[in-house]
C-alpha cells in the first residue's frame, strides 16, 4: 500500500521517528541512512538524473531559474544544491557583483558539485551544512532554492522555515520537487518509479536499494497543495505552485514580503 502524507507523518515526527521510503525510523537513524543513499549515489548522480528524467530535469531547472527573479548583483543560497547545477545557472546570471553560495549536507555531492563549478571557471562557495539549521544571517539572500532535496529532510517545516529567515524582504523561496503527477497516470507512473528505476539504479550504479528509496521517498512526500500549506504556515507568502509534466514535478514559490 502506498503511503500518502499526512498528520501521521507530524505524529511521527513529535514521536521523534520520521519516514525513510516507506520505512519508519528514528530521527538520527534517517539521517544516517539518507547519507548512505548519497554517498553511494554521487559518483552517478548526474547520470541517473539523465537517465531517470530522459534529461528532462534540465528543462525543469531552467525553468526554476526562469521564475527566480536573480539577476546581476543578486545573492543566492542554494540548498541542498548536491552536484550544482542551479548554482551554476546561479552563478551566470549574478556575474561579477552577486554571489551563489552551494550548500548540501552531504560531503561527497558537495565536494563534487564544488568541484565541477571550479572545472566551468566558477569559484563558488561551498559550505556543509543541515537545511534545518542555515548557518548564515537573517535576511541575507534574495533568492533560496531547493532542488530535490527537501523530501530527505527529516523536518520539513523546520527547514522552510529557516529558509524564509535568510530570505531578504522581497526574497523568494523556490522549491522544485517530485509531485503528486495527474491521477490517471498514476499506476502507470508507480510502475515506472518501483520497477523501472530502482532496476536501473542497479544497472549504473549497482545501488538498487538506493534507488527504491528514492523512489519511495517521492511517495511520502507532501502533495503540490500540502507543501503550498507549509510554505505558508513557515511564513512565506503569495505561494503559488506551477505543475511540470502534469505534476510529475512540481514548482513552488514563496516571497517574503
Amino acid at each position: 500500500m502506498l503511503v500518502p502524507y499526512t498528520s501521521d507523518h507530524r505524529q511521527l515526527m513529535r514521536e521523534n521517528t520520521t519516514h525513510f521510503g516507506f520505512q519508519t525510523v528514528s530521527e538520527d537513524e534517517k539521517a544516517d541512512k539518507v547519507a548512505e543513499v548519497f554517498d553511494s549515489v554521487a559518483n552517478r548522480y548526474d547520470l541517473m538524473n539523465d537517465l531517470m528524467s530522459a534529461g528532462l530535469h534540465r528543462l525543469w531547472k531552467a525553468f526554476t531559474i526562469a521564475r527566480s527573479g536573480v539577476r546581476v548583483g543578486s545573492q543566492v543560497l542554494d540548498i541542498a544544491g548536491g552536484t550544482g547545477d542551479l548554482a551554476l545557472a546561479f552563478a551566470k546570471r549574478v556575474g561579477e557583483t552577486g554571489q551563489v553560495i552551494l550548500t548540501d549536507i552531504n560531503n561527497a555531492m558537495l565536494t563534487r558539485g564544488r568541484d565541477r563549478l571550479l572545472d566551468k571557471g566558477y569559484a563558488v562557495p561551498a559550505v556543509q551544512c543541515d537545511a534545518e539549521h542555515i548557518p548564515f544571517r537573517d535576511q541575507s539572500f534574495d533568492c533560496v532554492s531547493v532542488a530535490f532535496g527537501l523530501r530527505n529532510m527529516t523536518h520539513k517545516e523546520q527547514a522552510l522555515a529557516e529558509m524564509r529567515r535568510v530570505l531578504k524582504p522581497g526574497g523568494r523561496l523556490l522549491v522544485l520537487e517530485f509531485s503528486r503527477i495527474w491521477r490517471p497516470l498514476a499506476p502507470v507512473y508507480d510502475f515506472y518509479l518501483f520497477r523501472v528505476i530502482p532496476r536501473l539504479g542497479k544497472l549504473v550504479t549497482e545501488d538498487e536499494a538506493s534507488y527504491r528509496y528514492l523512489s519511495e521517498s517521492i511517495r511520502v512526500h507532501p502533495d503540490q497543495e500540502t507543501l503550498k500549506g507549509m510554505m505558508e504556515a513557515a511564513g512565506l507568502e503569495r505561494v503559488e505552485y506551477f505543475n511540470l509534466c502534469l505534476g510529475v514535478v512540481a514548482l513552488h514559490v514563496g516571497h517574503r514580503l
